[in-house]
């Protein structure tokens, strides 16, 4: 099975696989510092600590190396700003992804181009069909991504619990074909 590149290079800043228990402090840092911004979106976040962390860390590199989970750090100038990843989908040969930012880099255009960057490499793997972004119907920040890249909505359904605060609960999940190129900024 072919796994994507490790580093992926955008220019001002890069996508890097996690680096397990070294990465601990950068990491707690960044979502410490995240979670007044995730918590009302990320029913995760309300159960954040230093083992939960530890645990992501230290399942990151067995998830990358089953192709399960293909989890990143997001760095610009050597500081952690975000994380994303993408995961196995439902159906064998599509793929869900994810992403979030610290606070003090949102509202530059580096969602878009780090979404981007992951469709770029992950249409690279024979095994990829489709990609995926599921998002809260209320999160209209996490929407404009995948509308920005030319995703279509395919399905709207009931959010299985837990919910986080500001959620819905309905799931709008849009999907983008292999061979679609995503339309907005270069992602590098």
């Amino acid at each position: 099975m072919e796994r994507p590149r490790r580093t992926i290079d955008c220019g001002d800043f890069v996508l890097r696989g996690w680096r397990g228990q070294s990465d601990f402090a950068p990491a707690f840092r960044l979502i410490e510092e995240s979670l007044d911004h995730l918590r009302p979106w990320e029913p995760w976040a309300a159960c954040h600590s230093e083992e939960t962390t530890r645990d992501f860390l230290a399942k990151s590199e067995s998830k990358w190396a089953s192709g399960d989970v293909y989890n990143y750090a997001i760095a610009k100038e050597a500081a952690l700003i975000g994380m994303c990843q993408t995961y196995r989908g439902a159906e064998p040969r599509g793929r869900r992804m994810g992403y979030w930012l610290h606070p003090a880099a949102t509202g530059q255009g580096i969602a878009t181009r780090v979404t981007a960057a992951m469709i770029t490499e992950m249409f690279t793997l024979p095994d990829v069909e489709y990609l995926e972004i599921a998002h809260d119907l209320a999160n209209t920040s996490s929407a404009a991504i995948p509308r920005r890249l030319g995703f279509t909505e395919v399905l709207r359904e009931q959010a299985t619990p837990p919910a986080a605060p500001c959620r819905s609960g309905i799931e709008v999940v849009r999907r983008l074909n292999r061979g679609r190129v995503p339309s907005g900024p270069a992602p590098y």
